[in-house]
């Protein structure tokens, strides 16, 4: 994947991302995409009260992973590089 590819991808993750939001920040959180592999797993740092929050995994994989696949179906799944 070249890195023109990978910021592409990258922003349709942000852009995805933008419905999820709104919900981690009415509990004072939020997500920032770091990175897309190879593998087509997407890397992501949680900031704010999501970075201790024990809910994050659950929010990960029902929230995100979920909203980013509806939009872009090759995407392997989501991992966090931080957090719980």
């Amino acid at each position: 994947m070249s890195v023109t590819e990978k910021e592409a991808m990258i922003a349709q993750v942000d852009a995805a991302l933008e419905s999820v939001r709104p919900h981690l920040a009415a509990d004072g959180g939020n997500v920032e995409v770091v990175d897309i592999t190879d593998d087509n797993i997407v890397k992501v740092k949680w900031l704010g009260n999501c970075q201790n929050c024990s809910m994050s995994y659950m929010t990960m994989k029902a929230g995100l992973e979920q909203t980013i696949k509806g939009r872009m179906p090759h995407i392997s799944g989501v991992e966090a590089i931080n957090g719980i």
